[in-house]
Order: structure tokens, then sequence, then C-alpha cells
């Protein structure tokens, strides 16, 4: 590869320097783990080992966005074959799992059930992708891919300030498990600043899968401590869903937005296919010519209709069957188009579908590309925040609650006021829907990655920033720190970040009909690279809102 001049790109502070990158480019969301990531390309690893050891280190350090007890979607581009898969390692429904398991006697759903302890934990799929990742795309052991997150679980680090404001707000689940409570919190309370986590059992199921592989987390005395600690509790895994548990590689979802070449997530996730659907939508209005408020309310349009499909259509193609080439196809973009005015807004209880299930916020991503060019995007959950907040005791892991992303009943609004689908109705053995959507965009040589958490909202803060690219922002600080807004067909209005919209836009927009909601925080932490080879340029940021690490060394 040409020499390239690059700049590094912090979530705050832009330094620009005229060495040679020897390693590549790396974005997270947490400094620990973008360190390991270079140690392991400085190291001879390529751009998947590194996504490996970031991995684990995020499911170490992130422990209320990831971990070993979720899972995840990792897009893949093998340079030497200019070819791309997407590794799903989504959770799945344990065997025992019904569609009716969250209802009580009246048929009523019970929602807390969903959400926290073992009865709301599908089958991690984490530790099985990072085995399949090493062994089919790295260069080095899954023992030396996951050194360092051993190392940081048994040694300790400090929390930082996110860590101490969810383990706050989920301090009444996680007293509720013993040895959750233990691990994370300060003697059944929650820690104040300069606390020290220490997570040895963690380092020792990471150790087992270091000596062992699959089986040293989905066999053996891990697996049978993680099915021991969730029967004992009320949960329904056995040792079989764990022996069973494998990865899928899946062909990712592709389009074209205006020259632009779109590498997407495929199904279970439904954010590629939602996002290109939207850029479908959007390509003939020419964006980048139209007033502001006319731009930002062609885009609202188009959300709205890419989400009534995600919640009309989608779930595990295991299970259901989606119709792919009519949801891609330029010509259904330019059915769904034609009925969006420039002057009105739509309303969404006048276009058929049913609303988008609930999905949890605090998800991680990163991004990475070593200099051989080959790069991952890679986004990971537990959903909400310390997902369960359930620890089957004596293995450290963390268990996840994505059950509470399937439709658990359908037409019955949750606890958020939305509905699902029989497409997401729980079965044995499948994948809950997700808006995950790691994310590459190429124009010739030049390659955008980029990916969020944000649970529904990551398929709008994907579109916004890869719309940043199309119109010309060459620099993935504009991505990260751009102002923020969604539309997702149910419950019809437009979301928008504090400060995302100011007076006059907010004005313009109720005047043309559409409602309004001011959320009370910033959201998303976008990681993103952006390269350009031909013309001696890479570039990585970390999104300001949050405390990411994004460098090119």
């Amino acid at each position: 590869m040409k020499k390239l001049i690059f700049t590094i790109l912090l979530a705050l502070t832009t330094n620009i320097s005229a060495a040679t990158p020897q390693l590549g480019a790396i974005a997270t969301a947490h400094p620990l783990a973008t360190e390991v990531g270079f140690e392991v390309l400085a190291a001879g690893g390529n751009a998947f080992d590194a996504a490996v050891a970031i991995s684990a280190v995020l499911g170490v350090v992130e422990p209320s966005s990831s971990g070993f007890g979720g899972g995840g979607f990792w897009l893949l581009h093998d340079q030497a074959s200019d070819s791309q898969v997407m590794i799903d390692g989504r959770e799945k429904a344990p065997a025992a799992a019904d569609r009716d398991m969250y209802l009580d006697d009246q048929g009523e759903f019970q929602r807390l059930n969903s959400l926290n302890g073992p009865l709301a934990a599908g089958i991690p799929g984490l530790p099985a992708a990072l085995v399949t990742i090493t062994r089919d795309y790295g260069k080095r052991s899954l023992a030396d891919n996951l050194a360092s997150a051993e190392r940081i679980a048994r040694e300790g680090f400090v929390a930082d300030q996110h860590y101490l404001r969810m383990a706050k707000m989920r301090l009444d689940a996680l007293t509720a498990s013993p040895a959750a409570s233990i691990i994370f919190l300060d003697h059944d309370k929650a820690p104040a600043t300069g606390f020290l986590l220490r997570q040895k059992n963690l380092a020792d199921t990471i150790q087992a899968m270091r000596d062992h592989g699959h089986k040293g987390f989905y066999a053996g005395p891990v697996a049978e401590k993680l099915v021991a600690g969730v029967t004992a509790a009320g949960g329904i895994w056995t040792l079989q869903d764990l022996e069973q548990y494998a990865v899928v590689k899946r062909q990712p979802i592709r389009g074209t937005y205006h020259g632009l070449n779109i590498i997407t997530a495929a199904p279970p996730s439904s954010g590629g296919i939602a996002l290109v659907t939207i850029l479908n939508i959007l390509e003939q209005f020419d964006l980048h010519q139209q007033p502001s408020l006319t731009r930002k309310h062609l885009i609202i349009e188009a959300m709205r209709r890419g989400y009534r499909d995600r919640a009309q259509y989608l779930g595990d193609a295991d299970f259901v069957e989606i119709p792919y080439e009519l949801l891609l196809s330029k010509e259904y973009a330019a059915g769904l188009r034609a009925g969006v005015r420039t002057d009105r807004a739509s309303k969404s209880d006048q276009l058929p579908g049913r609303t988008p299930d609930y999905e949890g916020t605090d998800t991680t991503h990163f991004s990475v590309i070593d200099m051989d060019g080959n790069r991952v995007a890679g986004t990971l959950s537990i959903n909400i925040p310390f997902g369960s907040a359930f620890v089957p005791p004596g293995t450290g892991v963390l268990l996840n609650d994505e059950m509470d992303d399937f439709s658990a009943k359908e037409g019955v609004p949750n606890a958020y006021g939305l509905v699902g689908a029989e497409a997401n109705s729980i079965q044995p053995g499948k994948r809950p829907l997700s808006s995950m959507t790691p994310t590459f965009v190429e124009r010739g040589d030049q390659v955008a990655i980029l990916g969020t958490p944000g649970g529904s909202r990551i398929i709008s803060m994907v579109l916004l920033g890869l719309l940043e690219f199309a119109e010309g922002a060459d620099d993935p600080a504009v991505w990260t720190a751009s102002k923020r807004y969604h539309q997702q067909y149910l419950p019809d209005e437009v979301q928008f970040e504090k400060g995302g919209l100011d007076q006059q836009t907010q004005d313009d927009l109720e005047a043309l009909g559409h409602t309004l909601k001011e959320l009370t925080r910033n959201y998303g932490n976008m990681q993103a690279i952006y390269s350009d080879p031909a013309n001696g340029v890479l570039r990585a940021a970390a999104d300001p809102r949050r405390k990411g690490l994004a460098e090119v060394r």
C-alpha cells in the first residue's frame, strides 16, 4: 500500500501528523480496547485478530454494553480476495423457549421476566464468534488474541463515569443476582468514582477458552456452571443448548446510492435492509441540492417508510421468508417515494404495518482497518445496560436479555408503547431481530467504516453519517458529531437528541405536520474510519458524546 499521510481524530481533539502509519486505524468505545487492538497489529496480527481482541476487551471493560454473555455482528472485508462476509453471532432462543413464555395465566405480558434474570437470556454468541473469526480469518492463535482480555479482567481497571451511571440505574436488578452484585457493585451499593473492577471468575472463563477454544465455553466445567446457575434461578438453558450453538456466515446486504457501494448487515439484523430501502427512496431527491428543511423532511419521510417495512417483514431469515429482492429494489422504493410530499408530513397510521420492537440502547461498536486493507465493523450487545443483570455463580459471565428483542405478544404494546410482529415471535433456536448495522461504504478505493449503538435509532444514525460521506465529508469526525434525529414509523413522532434541531427547524417541521419530541440527552456512540489509499489519507474518529479512542498508528 502507498505511504499514507494520516490524521488522528480523537473524541474531542484533532491532531495532524506527517508520520507514516505502520499498523492501521482503530476506533472503539474504550481506550483500553483501542490500545489492545494496536498491540495485536504490532505483534503481527491482522484486522481480524485485532477485532477478536477488541471484542473480548470490550466485553471486560464495558460490561453494561457487551460481553461474553452476549452477541453481535461482525462485518469483515478480506482485501486479498476482495470479499465480504457477516459473522452472525446473535444470541439464540433456548430449545425450551415458546412464544407465550412471558405471558401470565391471563395472557398478560410480564415484561420484567424478559428483562431481568436468567429467563431473559438467549444462548450467547460472542464466544463462538471470536473462535470462528480467529480460526478462519486471523493470523494469530485464539490464546494470543484473548490474552489481554484475561489480564485486564484479572488485574482490574478503574471504572469510568458511564459505568458508574449505568450501575446506579440497574442497581435493583444487579442486587437480585448475588454473583453479579459481588462483581459489579460495592457491597450492594452503586460504586463511586475510583471503583476498581476486577473479574476473576470471568478471567478464568476466558482462560478456559484460551486453553480449549469453543469447548472452553460451550462444554465442560464452564458450560456446566452456566447451566446450573441459570436453572437454579428459574431459567431454561440446557447443556445441549450450549453445545449446539454455532455462528452463521451470512452474505451482507448490498445496495447503491449515487455511485456509492453499500455493504451492510443482513438479517437477523434489520439494519441493512432498512438502510438500503431508505437510501433507495432518497436517491432521486438529490438531497445535496435541497434546502436544509426540505432535506430533513425528506429524510424523515424515508425513515418512516423504511422502519415500516422493518416491522412488517423482518426477522431471523432462518425462520422467516424475507422478500429480499422486493425490499432492496429501486422500483419498490419508487413506489414508496411516490407517497412522499415535500410540503406535508405523512401519517404513519395511514401506512400498513406494525410497530418495531423495543431494543436496548447500550450496545457498543468498533471499526478497524489494517495496513493491508483488511477491515472490520463490529457491533456487539447484551441489550439494555448490564443485560439481564444475572451472573451464573462461578462464571463471571453477565448474561444478556436479548429475549426481550422478540415480540412477546403480537398486537399488545410493551412498556414502551411498542407492538411486535409475527415475523419476530419467539421460537426455539431462533435469533431475535436486531437493529445493529455495521456498515462499509465504498467510493472507488475510498472506504467509510461505521456503526454505532443506540437500539432502534442505530439505523437512522448510520444513515445520517453515511449521507454526510455521500455529500462530500471525508472526515469521520463530521459523521460522528452530526446532530441526530429519528423517525421509526410508530410512535409517529420525530425524536431528536438534545439540541439536535434548532428552534426554527422545529417550528418549520411542525408546520409541515410532524410531531416532534426532544430527548433529554444525546444518544449514540459512533466509531468510524475513512480510508483513501490512492491519496494517502487514513482517518479515524470516536463519537464526542462518549469516552472512546480513535487513532491511526
